[in-house]
């Protein structure tokens, strides 16, 4: 192994092992039910932060929700949590977020993030595929202040909204593109 990239390495383990622990305790849920009271719970948080995301709620076929991710990297990173996908407030499965990242990044964070799919066509996309990469696929539109005030729901058209929130940590902005959506039991 060369100098530089032992150097690398230890930076990058560095890094991670600063990662507070009680950030990581949270990504796994412990059993489904844990995981079904905190997707209910984050649930409750958006719809207080983002009265329109409620609005949009009782449109959508189906919601996917991860209430916990969590975001670290040192010019590498990545994402993880885990979340469900409730319709008509029934689990209809439990999925991953993954997601991976290069450039100049550096700390940790936590954030959830809801996807409220509009329509069937959206919804079975998610059944169907192996795993669904946010950009790929259904439209996703990411909605932040900006967005939510140019919606209401005579115009609500795409396929899905996305809301980031709650988020928490020493991380510069959250995106969710390219984030890999899968499988997952529990």
């Amino acid at each position: 192994m060369t100098k530089s990239l032992r150097f690398f390495l230890s930076i990058v383990f560095a890094a991670v092992s600063l990662i507070p622990a009680s950030l990581l305790n949270n990504v796994v849920a412990a059993t489904a039910k844990d995981l079904d009271a905190d997707s209910r719970q984050a649930l409750q948080v958006l719809y207080k932060a983002h009265p329109f995301a409620a609005t949009i709620s009782r449109s959508a076929k189906a919601v996917l929700i991860f209430p916990n991710v969590i975001k670290a990297g040192l010019i590498f990173g990545g994402s993880y949590g885990e979340g469900e996908l409730l319709r008509n407030s029934k689990v209809e499965g439990y999925y991953n977020s993954v997601t991976g990242s290069w450039g100049l990044q550096a700390g940790a964070q936590s954030y959830a993030y809801a996807v409220f799919l509009m329509t069937e066509k959206a919804v079975n996309y998610v059944h169907e595929t192996k795993g669904w990469e946010i950009g790929v696929g259904p439209t996703v539109v990411v909605v932040d202040e900006g967005v939510a005030r140019n919606l209401s729901s005579s115009t609500l058209k795409d396929d899905a909204y996305a809301f980031v929130f709650d988020q928490q940590g020493l991380m510069a902005g959250v995106s969710i593109e390219g984030t890999k959506i899968s499988l997952i039991k529990r």
